[in-house]
């Protein structure tokens, strides 16, 4: 895969980033709380239908940079963004986007699994689509909760028992009926905050294997602190890590081949191999 961004260093200017190569863009984004300022001037450019690993130590910005991609960073207050966030060369922070809107087109899967547990499997499937949605009919309703659960590889397992309760399932599976729920409204991008770090190495393979066959209609960016894992999956990876001020800041994107065998930067080279971090 040929790639035109070249590694971006913490505070470097902007990289020209040719719009069709990328479907998700963030320009000088700069993300705090309060006044504490969180993450700084990141520059990187999401590749549609792949995996883009972002990794780096603990505290450096990665969960809080991906909930600045669907708008989840306001949530909480006191938090603001200045910069840009391109979906389609849309700034999803311009005045009058409607944020229920950016977050059904770009989709989040959370680090622990949070079906609704006084929904059935069916309605955990259905409920951000029932808010969203001027679909009612039942059958429609069952038609698209089978189809995401299919995509989500969980259907053979839950197709007996759907209307037992999203928390009666396992761990791994539950998981994958949050990456069910997510896929009901039609996302074009999918954030995953590290959705493997509560399951078991079965589950973990399980949706990592799913994410590689979701990769073939969707674009998906996962934060992980497993470099295995994020070696197995993404196509590209973007290293964080704190600078001085304490602020989040991309230290190094590129192929994930490059960034593990022959990264650009030292500090990329000392994470990789364990020498901090």
């Amino acid at each position: 895969m040929d790639v035109n961004v070249k590694p971006t260093e913490m505070n470097a200017q902007p990289v020209h980033m040719a719009t069709k190569e990328f479907i998700l863009r963030a320009e000088n984004l700069r993300a705090y709380y309060g006044s504490f300022l969180a993450v700084k001037d990141v520059n990187l450019g999401i590749k549609p239908k792949s995996i883009t690993a972002i990794i780096g130590p603990s505290g450096c910005g990665k969960s809080t940079l991906i909930r600045c991609f669907n708008r989840m960073h306001e949530v909480v207050r006191g938090a603001r963004v200045d910069g840009k966030v391109l979906l389609d060369d849309q700034d999803i922070y311009a005045p009058g986007i409607d944020p229920v809107n950016i977050r059904c087109r770009i989709g989040m899967v959370f680090q622990k699994p949070n079906p609704f547990p006084t929904m059935s499997i069916t309605e955990n499937v259905v409920a951000g689509l029932r808010l969203t949605s001027v679909m009612s009919k039942r059958s429609e309703m069952d038609e698209v909760a089978e189809k995401c659960l299919r995509q989500a590889a969980l259907w053979e397992e839950v197709k007996d028992k759907l209307k037992q309760s999203g928390s009666s399932l396992s761990g791994g599976q539950q998981q994958r009926l949050c990456i069910a729920r997510a896929l009901a409204v039609q996302p074009e991008v999918i954030l995953m905050d590290e959705p493997c770090s509560a399951l078991d190495p079965i589950a973990t393979l399980k949706i990592e294997d799913l994410m590689r066959n979701l990769a073939k209609d969707y674009t998906i960016v996962i934060v992980t602190h497993n470099m295995q894992q994020a070696g197995r999956v993404s196509d590209m990876t973007a290293f964080m890590m704190m600078g001085d001020d304490r602020a989040g800041g991309l230290v190094e994107y590129g192929q994930t081949h490059q960034i593990f065998t022959n990264p650009k930067n030292k500090r990329t080279e000392d994470y990789i191999t364990g020498r901090f971090g």
